[in-house]
């Protein structure tokens, strides 16, 4: 997931550099998302690690 989010967030960086956009805010609109939910993942794997360890 962090790969897919780079990869757009490349795609809008070189989008934004070619006056594109419209590509370019949808391809940061794609990333930002995948960012957020990596980030919720995350967090949600260290509660479930801390739990477990607790049990």
């Amino acid at each position: 997931m962090l790969y897919w989010g780079l990869v757009f967030f490349i795609v809008a960086v070189m989008a934004a550099a070619f006056g594109l956009g419209g590509l370019a805010a949808s391809s940061a609109g794609v990333a930002q998302l995948l960012a957020f939910m990596l980030t919720a993942f995350f967090a949600m794997s260290l509660l479930a690690a801390f739990y477990r360890r607790v049990r």
